[in-house]
């Protein structure tokens, strides 16, 4: 694997197997984890993860948010799929990311990386406002780190521009993965606070989830390979 590539993300937002599958086999070694989400598994289900993960390290971006005992529940029926990293969302509460953290450890010999959604990467000032959060976005992002850390979380996903305040709020050890990373060039699509791979990297986070940068490209792989040496 090529240096900086494991700490690439490839999200693979298909809604088959075949094209996930053809997708993961052209990345070949250019990125260091596959992540699988809501459109995927609703359409191919758990057999459909594993044909497509194929073994790869997982990223299973299912968000889950609920009542605690639900969460729970829903967390140690995908450790069966072995991921290395899963998703809830903070503003479900303590309890419930209590309850998620709890349930990956006392399941699983080598326990997924929970991770915490604090405010989507689509959302800006105004659409928090039009729900009731009158407040900055990177306000409640950084409350809801904190409440996610004393939870137990492994850590959060976060917008890049949030990445180096929450280095700083939360320690080095605190799991940073951000979307909204675009590519100099590449278009924002329903991204609203983005920043390039360089830029993110240098700011602190840990991993970085690309999606349609590589997944749109005409190579894939060679797209993230120039991100890769980036990066690197």
């Amino acid at each position: 694997m090529a240096k900086g590539a494991e700490r690439i993300i490839c999200a693979v937002d298909v809604k088959d197997q075949k094209s996930g599958a053809d997708l993961v086999v052209a990345l070949g070694g250019s990125v260091g984890t596959i992540k699988l989400g809501k459109e995927f598994f609703v359409a191919e289900g758990p057999q459909g993860v594993r044909k497509v993960a194929g073994g790869r390290p997982l990223f299973l971006d299912l968000k889950f948010h609920d009542i605690p005992n639900t969460v729970a529940g829903a967390v140690r029926s995908a450790l069966h799929l072995h991921p290395a990293m899963m998703t809830i969302h903070a503003s479900g509460g303590a309890a419930m990311m209590r309850a998620a953290v709890d349930a990956a450890h006392g399941e699983a010999d080598e326990a997924p990386w929970i991770l915490a959604v604090t405010v989507l990467t689509s959302m800006g000032d105004d659409d928090l406002g039009a729900v009731g959060q009158a407040t900055p976005a990177t306000d409640q992002v950084l409350r809801l780190a904190h409440l996610a850390q004393k939870s137990g979380c492994s850590g959060v996903i976060c917008a890049p521009s949030e990445v180096a305040t929450l280095r700083r709020e939360c320690g080095v050890d605190f799991k940073l993965v951000t979307p909204g990373v675009r590519p100099v060039g590449s278009a924002t699509g329903d991204q609203k606070r983005v920043m390039t791979p360089k830029e993110a990297i240098d700011a602190g986070a840990d991993l970085l989830v690309i999606g349609r940068p590589i997944t749109q490209a005409p190579d894939p792989a060679a797209a993230a390979r120039e991100i890769a040496a980036e990066i690197a």
